[in-house]
């Protein structure tokens, strides 16, 4: 993050690696961007105040909560709206992805998403944007972030494109999705992908997460972080420390355990250990 104590303006940067995505997390007083283009997706959702920009010869502003979506190779250029600035998050997406979710969904050639109009109004593709950049900005699994992802670029070009897709549904056989679920139990501490589990139903990435989450209550990604917290109790209650729990179980430390143990359970970690342990003998 830049910051300077005279600016109130920050700027934050990431790249997932070998996944097509790169990652920024902004607030803009005074800085002006000069037209450029990028030959990714960029899209995005303004978190606060106004952004303004010149798209296609004409000229928008973005409000908060409205999701921006610029085309490959598309010039543009942007700046505040307001003199209080804005805050936005953006995902700048590989095509090539865009178009392996999108056609996974679909079950087939599929046309990418185009639109001539850079400002999407619609809440629910909103927040999936922020809920994918946070869990991207946050080291989510890599299955949450593949789950996010898809549903994310599925809306888009179902709801949101000149040529909308066609999500055609998939059953799947109970056994199918039963292997999954052992497959998740059997491996929790491992980064698990959508292919992965994908490969072990013998079902789209997109169809499995819909059918799993119809069968058993939660998606997949959903579910595995259920069987790591419980893990994690059975270990906190035998004395282990936090920190070494949540590394063997998979987190990505001890912070994002107690974040999700407190949402599950509404305790942290350190409490139930508390309370779980016997008293000391004196």
């Amino acid at each position: 993050m830049s910051k300077r104590p005279d600016n109130p303006e920050w700027t934050r940067y990431g790249v997932a690696p070998n996944r097509g995505v790169e990652l920024l997390h902004a607030h803009y007083v005074h800085h002006s961007y000069e037209r450029h283009a990028h030959d990714v997706y960029a899209l995005g959702v303004t978190e606060a105040g106004v952004q303004s920009f010149s798209y296609r010869r004409s000229f928008y502003a973005s409000t908060t909560g409205t999701t921006l979506l610029l085309l490959p190779s598309e010039m543009h250029d942007g700046r505040a709206g307001t003199p209080e600035g804005f805050t936005y998050r953006m995902l700048y997406i590989e095509p090539s992805l865009v178009r392996d979710m999108v056609e996974d969904a679909t079950e087939r050639a599929s046309p990418l998403p185009v639109t001539g109009i850079p400002l999407i109004r619609d809440p629910v593709l909103g927040e999936l944007v922020r809920r994918t950049h946070s869990a991207f900005t946050e080291a989510a699994p890599r299955l949450t972030c593949d789950t996010l992802l898809s549903k994310l670029l599925v809306r888009l070009a179902t709801r949101h494109s000149d040529a909308p897709a066609v999500v055609r549904e998939q059953a799947a056989s109970p056994r199918a999705l039963g292997r999954v679920r052992e497959f998740l139990s059997a491996n929790f501490a491992a980064d698990i992908s959508a292919d992965d589990i994908a490969g072990v139903a013998g079902m789209s990435r997109f169809h499995l997460s819909r059918q799993f989450q119809r069968y058993f209550g939660l998606p997949p990604h959903a579910y595995l972080v259920q069987v790591r917290l419980n893990e994690a109790r059975r270990r906190l209650a035998a004395g282990e420390p936090a920190a070494e729990v949540a590394a063997a179980v998979g987190f990505a430390d001890q912070s994002h355990l107690t974040k999700r143990f407190k949402g599950s359970f509404g305790i942290t970690p350190g409490q139930f250990a508390r309370a779980a342990l016997p008293p000391r003998q004196t």
